[in-house]
């Protein structure tokens, strides 16, 4: 089967989607949608927050809702960059970091962390120290934010990142640059460059 192309599939066939050829991310759509109770006007699952349906498991069966027409082809482009140092831009509170530890965010080989997934890429490798080891009031966060916790390991929030956090961003992830936080396999070498 092509990838990212519509596909019929009989009533009652069993549709088996194997492990990620590429990155840790598969993505399947359905015609009708899964159809089950939507919850603050979604279908989707908030990890971080436990509230929608409940996670997929094996074996579970999926109510499927009624298709609305024709299956469509795919109607945005997938992105391809080789791989390459993550792009970065300072954030607002990019005075937390010394000159010595954006030497070392820049200069450092990182491997992401068996515990990234959905909310943020946790990634392993030298700690960065921050000029303020102070905290901060939870500011609001966006897509790519890059957090420095006390540990000194940044993470970059991704999709299901909460809205406010607690410690500082000091840099974003380049939103071209984000999808490939996201399908980044654990154990994989994590370069950062700053823009």
């Amino acid at each position: 089967m092509s990838f990212a192309e519509p596909v019929p599939v009989r009533a009652g066939a069993e549709v088996v989607v194997g492990p990620a050829r590429r990155g840790v991310r598969s993505y399947v759509a359905f015609s009708g949608g899964i159809d089950v109770p939507p919850v603050l006007g979604s279908r989707s699952t908030d990890t971080l927050a436990g509230v929608g349906p409940a996670p997929l498991r094996a074996g579970d069966v999926l109510p499927l809702g009624s298709p609305t027409g024709s299956p469509a082809a795919l109607d945005v482009a997938v992105p391809v960059r080789p791989g390459g140092p993550l792009r970065l831009w300072r954030g607002p509170r990019a005075d937390w970091l010394t000159p010595a530890d954006w030497e070392v965010l820049t200069g450092s080989a990182y491997v992401v962390s068996p515990d990234s997934d959905r909310i943020g890429m946790r990634v392993l490798g030298p700690p960065l120290v921050r000029a303020n080891r102070g905290e901060l009031p939870s500011e609001g966060m966006v897509l790519g934010a890059v957090q420095v916790p006390p540990s000194g390991l940044p993470v970059v929030f991704l999709h299901d990142h909460p809205v406010t956090g607690g410690y500082p961003v000091v840099a974003v992830v380049d939103a071209r640059d984000v999808w490939r936080c996201a399908q980044a396999r654990p154990g994989e070498p994590v370069r950062f460059v700053l823009r």
